[in-house]
């Protein structure tokens, strides 16, 4: 089963950068503006690992989803900020493994819908449809994508690269509790975050340049992203930088040492 997007509901605003688009340039994408590559190259600057650090977190995608796929069984999935395609996406790593599995992505950038059909193309056997929601509303995001996961059943819910785009204040730690409480036991949360105890400084540096282009960064210490899994059963090797977590699941990745300043975790609903 494959859905069909809706219309746009809101116009594509290119008068300031917007975190996917911002990801993509870090990725050597093309779906993004002149400002979302200001504001990359201004990061990139104050650190020249960004798109290394970027292209590590869709490893780290591809590594949980093809873990919880095989090994875990899982056939449903909920990837919240999905962001702009790039190859291969997490339907193409699930489907790969169990074809029927079903996915539902989630994303706030317009720009994210126009580019929904790549999304969407998966296999007959599975599902995967593309809800334009705001991660800060886990309500409609449960709501909609009831109409595609069978929430009595095991999901796994992917927050890649997200949370630290969500501050305290616009109630980070009650969006994922909320999204967690509504799985079914045996589900699994997969979540990668920039740490904000690494090189402090630089950090703080970086927080002053997003906030400067109309976007929030949190950066979160290792106990601080502990806290996002409350509640569950962290798998091995618990909290680790995202080069760390599993690399023998890795394909075609390159690794050359560099530090990558970003925590990840996959944790199990009991």
């Amino acid at each position: 089963m494959t859905a069909v997007p809706p219309p746009a509901t809101h116009p594509i605003d290119t008068s300031k950068p917007h975190p996917a688009r911002v990801y993509d340039w870090f990725l050597g994408g093309k779906d993004n503006y002149p400002v979302d590559e200001e504001l990359g190259r201004q990061i990139e600057s104050l650190e020249p690992r960004t798109k290394y650090c970027a292209q590590h977190n869709r490893w780290f995608m591809q590594r949980a989803t093809r873990r919880l796929a095989g090994e875990a069984g899982i056939r449903q999935f909920l990837d919240v900020g999905t962001g702009i395609p790039t190859e291969p996406n997490l339907h193409r790593i699930a489907q790969s493994a169990a074809p029927d599995a079903r996915v539902v992505y989630v994303d706030n950038d317009p720009i994210v819908l126009a580019h929904a059909e790549a999304l969407l193309r998966g296999t007959p056997e599975g599902a995967t449809e593309f809800l334009q929601v705001d991660a800060r509303t886990p309500d409609r995001i449960l709501e909609q994508a009831e109409g595609v996961l069978d929430f009595s059943r095991p999901i796994a819910l992917s927050l890649i690269a997200l949370m630290h785009f969500i501050s305290d204040e616009d109630g980070a730690y009650d969006v994922v509790e909320r999204l967690v409480a509504a799985l079914a036991p045996g589900s699994y949360l997969v979540l990668s975050q920039m740490a904000g105890d690494f090189d402090p400084e630089r950090t703080r540096q970086a927080v002053e340049m997003y906030k400067a282009g109309g976007v929030t960064l949190a950066p979160r210490s290792r106990a601080e992203v502990e806290r996002f899994f409350t509640g569950l059963e962290l798998t091995a090797p618990g909290i680790a930088w995202l080069p760390d977590w599993h690399p023998e699941l890795g394909v075609d990745e390159v690794r050359n040492g560099t530090p990558v300043p970003l925590y990840a975790g996959v944790a199990r609903k009991a």
